[in-house]
Protein backbone atom coordinates (compact mmCIF):
# COMPACT_ATOMS: atom_id res chain seq x y z
CA UNK A 1 0.00 0.00 0.00
CA UNK A 2 1.33 3.76 -1.17
CA UNK A 3 1.85 6.01 2.00
CA UNK A 4 -0.10 9.07 2.15
CA UNK A 5 0.32 10.82 5.10
CA UNK A 6 -1.49 13.98 5.70
CA UNK A 7 1.08 14.96 8.72
CA UNK A 8 4.94 15.04 9.44
CA UNK A 9 6.05 13.95 13.16
CA UNK A 10 6.69 17.20 13.53
CA UNK A 11 3.34 18.88 13.48
CA UNK A 12 2.01 16.49 15.83
CA UNK A 13 1.02 17.32 19.57
CA UNK A 14 0.84 15.32 22.55
CA UNK A 15 -3.12 16.00 24.04
CA UNK A 16 -3.48 16.91 20.14
CA UNK A 17 -7.17 15.91 19.13
CA UNK A 18 -7.94 13.41 16.30
CA UNK A 19 -10.99 14.38 14.49
CA UNK A 20 -13.72 13.23 16.26
CA UNK A 21 -17.36 12.11 14.81
CA UNK A 22 -20.84 10.51 15.79
CA UNK A 23 -23.23 8.47 13.89
CA UNK A 24 -27.08 6.73 15.43
CA UNK A 25 -26.63 3.08 14.73
CA UNK A 26 -29.97 1.75 13.08
CA UNK A 27 -30.90 -2.06 12.82
CA UNK A 28 -29.84 -1.29 8.72
CA UNK A 29 -26.15 -0.73 9.86
CA UNK A 30 -26.61 -3.40 11.89
CA UNK A 31 -27.99 -5.96 9.47
CA UNK A 32 -25.17 -4.76 6.70
CA UNK A 33 -21.80 -5.09 8.68
CA UNK A 34 -23.85 -8.81 9.93
CA UNK A 35 -23.81 -9.59 5.80
CA UNK A 36 -20.62 -7.64 5.16
CA UNK A 37 -18.48 -9.12 8.21
CA UNK A 38 -20.16 -12.67 7.89
CA UNK A 39 -20.58 -13.18 11.67
CA UNK A 40 -24.34 -14.61 11.39
CA UNK A 41 -24.87 -15.42 14.89
CA UNK A 42 -28.66 -14.78 15.38
CA UNK A 43 -28.05 -12.77 17.82
CA UNK A 44 -26.74 -10.22 15.32
CA UNK A 45 -29.89 -9.99 13.39
CA UNK A 46 -32.77 -12.38 14.69
CA UNK A 47 -35.24 -10.32 16.76
CA UNK A 48 -36.93 -13.33 17.59
CA UNK A 49 -33.91 -15.50 18.55
CA UNK A 50 -32.35 -12.29 20.42
CA UNK A 51 -35.41 -11.80 22.78
CA UNK A 52 -35.95 -15.63 23.44
CA UNK A 53 -32.09 -15.40 24.92
CA UNK A 54 -33.10 -12.94 27.35
CA UNK A 55 -32.20 -9.70 25.67
CA UNK A 56 -34.04 -6.72 24.75
CA UNK A 57 -33.23 -6.69 20.90
CA UNK A 58 -30.24 -7.70 18.49
CA UNK A 59 -26.96 -5.94 18.98
CA UNK A 60 -24.08 -4.86 16.87
CA UNK A 61 -20.99 -7.01 16.05
CA UNK A 62 -18.30 -5.11 18.21
CA UNK A 63 -16.22 -5.13 15.21
CA UNK A 64 -18.88 -2.99 13.29
CA UNK A 65 -17.55 0.00 15.48
CA UNK A 66 -14.53 -1.15 15.74
CA UNK A 67 -13.96 -0.33 12.07
CA UNK A 68 -15.97 2.46 12.15
CA UNK A 69 -13.32 3.71 14.86
CA UNK A 70 -10.50 3.48 12.48
CA UNK A 71 -11.82 6.25 10.45
CA UNK A 72 -10.90 8.86 13.57
CA UNK A 73 -7.13 8.00 12.67
CA UNK A 74 -6.78 7.84 9.46
CA UNK A 75 -8.42 10.65 8.65
CA UNK A 76 -6.31 12.78 10.83
CA UNK A 77 -3.06 10.92 9.81
CA UNK A 78 -3.57 9.27 6.18
CA UNK A 79 -2.94 6.08 4.41
CA UNK A 80 -0.11 3.42 5.00
CA UNK A 81 1.00 5.19 8.01
CA UNK A 82 -0.70 2.99 10.88
CA UNK A 83 1.30 0.38 12.43
CA UNK A 84 -0.69 -0.95 14.99
CA UNK A 85 -4.74 -1.24 15.83
CA UNK A 86 -6.03 -2.38 19.48
CA UNK A 87 -9.22 -1.97 20.30
CA UNK A 88 -11.28 -3.34 23.12
CA UNK A 89 -15.11 -3.81 23.65
CA UNK A 90 -16.54 -2.37 26.53
CA UNK A 91 -20.21 -1.97 26.25
CA UNK A 92 -22.53 -2.96 24.15
CA UNK A 93 -24.37 -1.16 20.97
CA UNK A 94 -28.30 -1.53 20.29
CA UNK A 95 -29.88 -0.05 17.31
CA UNK A 96 -30.92 3.48 18.04
CA UNK A 97 -27.66 4.18 20.33
CA UNK A 98 -25.81 7.06 18.87
CA UNK A 99 -22.08 6.62 19.30
CA UNK A 100 -19.63 9.21 19.33
CA UNK A 101 -15.95 8.45 18.23
CA UNK A 102 -13.19 10.13 19.56
CA UNK A 103 -9.17 9.94 19.88
CA UNK A 104 -5.91 12.16 21.01
CA UNK A 105 -1.98 11.70 20.51
CA UNK A 106 -0.80 10.49 24.24
CA UNK A 107 2.63 10.65 23.59
CA UNK A 108 4.67 10.49 20.55
CA UNK A 109 8.80 9.13 20.18
CA UNK A 110 11.97 8.86 17.87
CA UNK A 111 12.97 5.49 18.17
CA UNK A 112 14.93 3.05 15.53
CA UNK A 113 14.68 5.46 12.88
CA UNK A 114 10.89 5.43 13.36
CA UNK A 115 8.71 8.60 14.00
CA UNK A 116 6.18 6.95 16.28
CA UNK A 117 2.78 8.36 17.84
CA UNK A 118 0.44 6.80 19.86
CA UNK A 119 -3.03 7.42 19.73
CA UNK A 120 -5.83 6.84 22.55
CA UNK A 121 -9.28 5.74 20.83
CA UNK A 122 -13.04 5.88 22.58
CA UNK A 123 -16.01 5.30 21.50
CA UNK A 124 -18.99 6.28 23.62
CA UNK A 125 -23.02 6.24 23.56
CA UNK A 126 -25.66 8.50 24.23
CA UNK A 127 -25.37 7.81 27.97
CA UNK A 128 -21.62 8.44 28.24
CA UNK A 129 -20.92 4.70 28.80
CA UNK A 130 -17.33 3.61 26.79
CA UNK A 131 -18.37 0.65 24.09
CA UNK A 132 -14.76 0.48 23.15
CA UNK A 133 -11.15 1.80 24.19
CA UNK A 134 -8.50 1.62 21.89
CA UNK A 135 -4.71 2.74 20.95
CA UNK A 136 -3.37 3.13 17.66
CA UNK A 137 0.16 3.64 17.08
CA UNK A 138 1.25 5.43 13.79
CA UNK A 139 4.49 6.10 11.62
CA UNK A 140 4.46 9.51 10.30
CA UNK A 141 7.56 10.52 8.13
CA UNK A 142 9.28 13.81 8.99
Amino acid sequence: MAEYALKRFENVRENEALPSFDLKVTRTHIIKYVGAGGDFQPIHHDEAFAVSSGLPSIFANGLMHGGMLAKVVTDWAGYGVLKQYKIRFTGIVWPGDTLFFSGNVSHKKQENNQNLVTCMLNVVNQNGEGVIAGEALVNFPS
